[in-house]
């Protein structure tokens, strides 16, 4: 088979098309015949080396999410079959024609769905419920505020916590991706660029839970933006990760600081999670109240340019790399 190698640490030229040898499959795993793999930003910092635990990353297939057919079962598979059309979370080695994934990390398509949107799904959808509705208790009735509302992460908080009954807010870089975030259900989406978005919260009467993957400066707005018992969620800190914050206002006003990273969790955790995955969030797929954002499809051998474009920040929802025709 054919798949996208990382040769060496560094930019988005050191991706390169390569023949591989084919998954060996072990007995709980499932091979799928790819379709459509989604693009994120963990690619991205294990293509430069510099994920958490990821070690020598030369000759690693990135790629934490496809798409695509069941091609072959392992003995202990009692779900699944040939023929059945998935979506599945991986540790990486989506960016290739087959992919060897734990059964019990694989989901039906959604109805209606097509492979590349549902390629957009895992990363995201397990993402959003750990550290939104897991780690963050959001409730009904509570008030979400999303940094980098148009990312994959932000198109699926707004859109599942808007289904779910939550009021969300959102930032956003242009006014472009604040009209497509407006569109889904966040009110107000605050360009940060012209806006202070700490001002727009407090006016709004403050948050209960914030999603960040800025970190930085954002840390201590966030943390004055929070009400009474509040949560701030941290998945990434692409701005810094380190902050100050008052710790007797911290106990004062009851708050909580978290946090999570997907890739090095046990596979049982993510077990665990796609079953509350597929329980809470794809009824809402059936039900039309999460809709696919697709920013842009690349043909896998064209894998380098979705991370330029990833990384350039222009994108509004997922960029997903396709196997047809490559």
């Amino acid at each position: 088979m054919k798949a996208i190698v990382i040769t060496q640490p560094g930019g988005p030229d050191v991706l390169q098309l390569q023949p591989q040898p084919e998954p060996t499959l072990l007995p709980h795993q499932v091979l799928i015949r790819v379709q459509a793999a989604g693009v994120n930003r963990p690619d991205v910092l294990l293509r430069q080396g510099k994920y958490a635990g990821s070690g020598d990353v030369a000759g690693t297939v990135p790629g934490l999410e496809v798409a695509g057919i069941i091609e072959q079962c392992g003995a202990q598979v009692t779900r699944w079959r040939p023929g059945d059309a998935v979506c599945a979370l991986l540790t990486d080695g989506g960016y290739a024609e087959y992919a060897a994934v734990d059964a019990r990390h694989c989901l039906p398509v959604p109805a209606g769905w097509s492979m590349t949107e549902a390629a957009s799904l895992p990363e995201t959808a397990f993402t959003v419920w750990h550290n939104v509705f897991q780690r963050g208790q959001l409730r009904p009735g509570e008030t979400l505020l999303v940094h980098g509302g148009s990312s994959g992460i932000g198109i699926t908080a707004i859109q599942l916590a808007r289904a779910l009954g939550s009021r969300v807010l959102t930032t956003v870089g242009s006014a472009a991706k604040a009209q497509a975030c407006e569109q889904l259900g966040a009110k107000p989406a605050i360009n940060y660029k012209t806006t202070d978005f700490e001002a727009v919260g407090q006016a709004a009467g403050g948050v209960d839970v914030i999603l960040d993957m800025i970190g930085g400066d954002y840390t201590p707005k966030n943390l004055r933006l929070l009400r009474d018992d509040g949560r701030l969620v941290f998945i990434n800190a692409m701005q810094g990760a380190k902050a100050e914050f008052n710790a007797l206002d911290l106990m004062r006003r009851r708050l909580t600081i978290t946090g999570s990273t997907l890739r090095p969790r046990s596979a049982e955790f993510k077990a665990e999670l796609a079953a509350a995955v597929e329980q809470h969030m794809w009824p809402l797929l059936a039900a039309g109240k999460f809709k696919p954002v697709i920013y842009r499809t690349f043909p896998l051998a064209e894998a380098a340019a979705a991370h330029q474009l990833l990384e350039s920040s222009e994108h509004i929802g997922k960029i997903v790399l396709t196997t047809e025709g490559f």
